[in-house]
């Protein structure tokens, strides 16, 4: 494959905030009950849904929640997992950290060894998992890319790496798979994935961005639709980083082995539905056209080919065309885009109204997002913490059952000395 490196430009240009920016500003969604919450019309002109609830589900309220502020100086934040021992592990973006918050909500200071997997000093640290048989064998992976403070620039892309968690001490940090193709790090700020979920079988799903910017600037704009690297995809690896056997490209000429789906943008959340097993993935979309996907095995997700939105300038990308033979359709998508992030189903005992929806941590839309689902539908939709005013960067439910949501400050700063702003919150019964 050739990739054409036409320009380079200011990291403060790429980041999250600028890539995922709208013509339309956000508004407060609308909530009237049986009425959709967005009102404005679609980016595209004339653009619909091609198939009943595919977008704009009717509002519907359900339980009062009292919020709680856990932590409140956290430095740009990115992941969340649990500890068996009832800890929590949280990432910050950049510079990279992974924190510890006992159950006594004191926070660690970042744990020193998770940036040795990196080329400096310092990495961009993404999601964290802890591995499911985290009591026999004390593992965690996380994913990253690289990152130097220096005018030269290092090639990087998203990767993956595991360790040996001790009480708060980390060990055999290693890395086990490396994304390609890789380039200059300025192209750090937006859609580089970084989700992980664990199949039944032990095996990880890691979503991978396709990495461009608009308009296209670093390569071919077409390389999630290509099988030869692994932009714009889901893989699936073993814990060591292997392809993990029944992957559906294994053995076919000039394809991945690692892919498992691939025609995806900038996949932000990744999440395995309790009742089915299915995997559902969010993904921030162009100028409209944010999307819920249901993640099948070999699927093609149509990017940049297929799109309910348009590119930035406010133009068609590609053809213009929303459905195509041979590539799937969103379950659900926003138009105009409110930049869905982390993805989780509630699966706790605390709200029993809850249970089986899908919670969307919205950046742009400062909002978070519970999806109510009949079988694969979407039928309705609860924005929640509209008065906070702020992004949300992940959301999940914690063995408690509660919901822990975490805020997002809108960039990728790369100054240390920044005040720390962002926060986790706790949602419980009323």
């Amino acid at each position: 494959m050739r990739w054409i490196m036409i320009t380079l430009v200011p990291l403060a240009l790429l980041t999250s905030a600028a890539i995922a920016q709208n013509s339309l500003p956000p508004q407060p969604p609308r909530m009237v009950d049986g009425q959709p919450i967005e009102t404005r019309n679609p980016e595209k002109a004339g653009d619909k849904p091609l198939f009943p609830e595919q977008t704009r589900a009717p509002y519907r309220a359900s339980v009062p929640f009292k919020v709680t502020t856990l932590v409140d100086n956290l430095h740009v934040t990115w992941g969340m997992d649990f500890l068996p021992d009832g800890r929590m592990l949280l990432t910050e973006r950049l510079p990279g950290a992974l924190r510890i918050l006992d159950k006594n909500n004191v926070l660690s200071p970042p744990v020193q060894e998770i940036t040795s997997v990196g080329a400096g000093k310092e990495i961009v640290l993404l999601d964290v998992a802890v591995d499911p048989n985290f009591r026999r064998n004390h593992r965690i992976f996380f994913t990253f890319c690289d990152f130097i403070r220096q005018p030269s620039l290092n090639n990087t892309n998203t990767y993956v790496a595991s360790a040996r968690l001790d009480g708060d001490k980390l060990s055999n940090v290693k890395v086990i798979f490396r994304a390609t193709p890789q380039w200059p790090a300025r192209g750090l700020g937006g859609k580089t994935g970084g989700r992980i979920v664990f199949g039944p079988d032990g095996n990880l799903f890691v979503t991978i961005g396709d990495r461009d910017t608009s308009p296209a600037l670093t390569y071919d704009w077409f390389a999630a639709q290509k099988l030869d690297n692994h932009l714009g995809k889901v893989i699936r690896i073993t814990p060591d980083g292997a392809p993990a056997p029944g992957n559906p490209f294994i053995g076919q000429a000039g394809a991945l082995p690692e892919i498992w789906a691939y025609g995806l943008r900038s996949p932000e959340g990744l999440a395995a539905d309790p009742r089915t097993g299915a995997l559902w993935e969010s993904e921030l979309g162009p100028r409209g056209g944010d999307e819920i996907n249901i993640i099948k095995k070999g699927a093609n997700y149509g990017w940049p080919v297929i799109t309910h939105g348009l590119d930035y300038p406010g133009v068609a990308i590609g053809e213009g065309i929303a459905a195509k033979d041979g590539m799937e359709q969103p379950a659900y998508y926003w138009d105009p885009s409110a930049n869905p992030a982390g993805i989780v189903f509630y699966k706790g005992n605390l709200f029993p109204q809850w249970r089986s929806s899908l919670f969307v941590a919205m950046m742009n839309g400062k909002f978070v997002s519970r999806l109510t689902l009949s079988g694969n539908k979407v039928v309705a939709e609860e924005p929640m913490l509209m008065d906070l005013n702020t992004r949300f960067r992940d959301v999940d439910v914690g063995p408690d059952g509660a919901v822990y949501v975490l805020t997002d400050s809108g960039t990728a700063n790369i100054n240390p000395n920044t005040p720390p702003t962002t926060k986790l919150l706790k949602l419980t019964p009323k």
